[in-house]
């Protein structure tokens, strides 16, 4: 058992002080593929087709300072989820306010905002005619000015209309559905002239870093991401300072994710696409680039994408579809952790409560374990009374390591021991426990959702306040401390083989576990306090046992 301890303990440290997250980074992403220039050639007796300027990868620069058309309106969106503003100017969205989910704990806090970006040329959803590279924003014409569904079975359009030099109009049309953050976009780009147009149509979403705190943050991806050719792509923001990033092949979808919400586009036109990610940790713009189309003359050419601002629920995002559930990565451990979360939901339904979930989640993977760790434990019992015997073999065969190892083989056997038997058991677990901790780290369901008592936020750390501003902790981290202390007694009640010398290092486990859990989310700690009771009853129980 000290065995398995120490090796757990050893790993929980480096990887809550290096960060999970960064330890089980995600492979880097294949060197981008530069995407052969494309050309289009009409036969001969046809007229040659008029360009529309254009770049075969966009840069993925930011639009030059635009100047906002007076006559330019703001169409207000408003649906049982959400209420978005889209300007008429460029068409991006100006705001997205989730109705469910608050930035911060505090009531008074406000609704959670997806667009936290402020100038015209940095807002997302922004379609051009020549591969995100316009210096000027078209002004379109909105068919209405506010969009209403009260109600989540109600569908609505919003038309909107611009007008380009050398006859070229764009009519866009977004459909918005009550019971769902999904939106639906389509671009008509219509060519009025007798000559074939060539444009590279693209669409481009700038995002910032969502405003709302979150013990989860400092650990977990956030920035630019996609789902690109079977799989999903993490860009760390900080790769962006060395240039753009372009990512080539199917894109079932792109956008901008952090623990808990995910903006993303999901291009339905043509199945090869281009994404050109560049910016910086503050500002993230991607470009997806439909490559070098022809309209015909006094033809029409379409273009269409599905729209995903909202929460990064596995659930809404699997009914959703486009692989948008690929957004929410456990890592390593998502095939077992995925089957937990869809546990605490269910305990959820029937109890209404998340904290009430985690304790009956951890009851069950221990009684599922019970079995194993039970003859652990028996084992690690049988080796403490062995070690008399043991030590006499070690002073007797000092001098002779190979036959003092026969001695104590033949030791286990006749008293049917076997050495490792009690950390096998538990190093099994190993991968369920941090299958969990992900869970709990990184679940949306877990924001703001209260316990009892002093515990309103199990995505937040634990603090009781006394009313008095503690440096640093600001609260005492009672169930922290509870944490602290059941680990302490579990310790003091386990057999040990240790040394004096390893046993007094092992006493320092607690307190170093105790500093180390202080800002971790409350739904973690409770989780591993809960823990520590199932093991102390488990080792009571065995001590009475060997008693009788």
């Amino acid at each position: 058992m000290d065995l398995y301890r120490a090796f757990l303990a050893i790993v929980l440290s480096f990887l809550i002080l290096v960060g999970y997250q960064y330890f089980f980074a995600k492979p880097t992403p294949p060197p981008p593929v530069a995407p052969q220039s494309q050309q289009v050639t009409e036969s001969s007796g046809k007229q040659a087709a008029v360009s529309v300027p254009t770049a075969a990868i966009s840069t993925g620069k930011p639009h030059n300072s635009v100047t906002l058309d007076p006559n330019a309106k703001d169409i207000t969106v408003d649906t049982p989820l959400y209420t978005a503003v889209i300007m008429e100017q460029g068409g991006g969205f100006k705001s997205f306010v989730l109705k469910d989910y608050r930035t911060k704990m505090a009531k008074d806090s406000g609704p959670m905002q997806l667009v936290p970006g402020k100038e015209l040329a940095d807002l997302p959803v922004l379609f051009t005619l020549d591969n995100g590279e316009s210096a000027t924003l078209p002004l379109f014409t909105a068919d209405k000015s506010k969009v209403a569904l009260p109600t989540q079975q109600e569908t609505a359009k919003l038309v909107m209309t611009a007008s380009l030099p050398d006859g070229i109009k764009i009519v866009r049309t977004l459909t918005f559905h009550g019971d769902s953050y999904l939106m639906d976009v389509e671009y008509k780009v219509e060519n009025s002239t007798d000559k074939p147009l060539r444009i590279s149509p693209a669409l481009s979403m700038a995002n910032e870093p969502f405003d709302h705190a979150g013990a989860a943050s400092a650990y977990l991806f956030f920035g630019p991401a996609a789902y690109i050719n079977g799989k999903l792509v993490e860009t760390k923001p900080k790769k962006l300072t060395e240039g753009p990033v372009v990512l080539q092949g199917k894109v079932n979808w792109t956008g901008f994710v952090d623990n808990y919400f995910i903006t993303a586009a999901v291009p339905t036109t043509g199945e090869v696409h281009t994404v050109t990610v560049q910016g910086s940790e503050q500002h993230v713009r991607s470009v997806i680039s439909e490559g070098i189309q022809t309209v015909p003359a006094q033809g029409s050419q379409v273009f269409t994408y599905k729209l995903y601002f909202g929460p990064k629920k596995l659930q809404i995002l699997e009914a959703a579809g486009s692989e948008l559930a690929k957004a929410v990565n456990f890592g390593w451990f998502d095939i077992l952790a995925k089957p937990m979360l869809w546990l605490l939901n269910i305990f959820h339904q029937y109890i209404g409560n998340y904290g009430v979930a985690i304790i009956l989640v951890t009851i069950l993977i221990k009684l599922v374990f019970w079995p194993i760790t039970q003859k652990g434990m028996k084992s690690m019992k049988n080796m403490q009374k062995l070690q008399p015997k043991i030590a006499k073999l070690r002073e007797k065969y000092k001098n002779d390591p190979a036959t003092m190892n026969q001695e104590m083989m033949t030791l286990y056997k006749t008293y049917k021991v076997n050495p490792v038997g009690g950390c096998l058991p538990m190093v099994i677990q190993i991968p369920f426990f941090f299958a969990l901790y992900q869970v709990l780290l990184a679940a949306i369901e877990l924001r703001h959702a209260p316990f009892m008592l002093w515990i309103n936020d199990l995505s937040a750390p634990d603090r009781l306040w006394i009313g008095i501003d503690l440096p640093y902790l600001h609260g005492i981290p009672i169930l922290t401390l509870l944490m602290g202390a059941s680990m302490y007694l579990q310790q003091k009640m386990t057999p040990t083989t240790a040394d004096p010398t390893q046993a007094r290092i092992m006493q320092f486990l607690p307190v170093i576990f105790t500093f180390m859990f202080i800002n971790f989310a409350s739904g973690l700690v409770l989780y591993w306090f809960i823990n520590n009771l199932l093991s102390i009853l488990q080792q009571q129980l065995i001590n009475r046992q060997n008693k009788a």
